[in-house]
């Protein structure tokens, strides 16, 4: 349980940082395409079909993913504003 705790403030740190960085006007170019693809990829009908198995990638992929997406922005995106 504790694993889960940990891995959802991870997403919802990532989850914030990516929204902020999406509202900025210097974002890099591929932000948003990467992060569509993201939203698609969770959204994807195979989820739908296999439910189990869409749980499961939804779980650990897309989490994974996201991380991934934040860890390759500039620092001065991922740094948090103070004031």
């Amino acid at each position: 349980m504790k694993r889960l705790i940990v891995l959802w403030k991870i997403v919802k740190n990532d989850g914030r940082v990516l929204w902020r960085a999406l509202r900025r006007p210097d974002r890099p170019r591929w932000l948003l395409p990467a992060t569509v693809l993201l939203a698609l990829y969770a959204l994807a009908p195979f989820n739908i079909a296999v439910p189990l198995v869409g749980i499961v990638d939804d779980g650990v992929l897309v989490p994974l993913l996201l991380h991934l997406i934040v860890q390759c922005l500039p620092m001065r995106f991922r740094v948090a504003r103070t004031g």
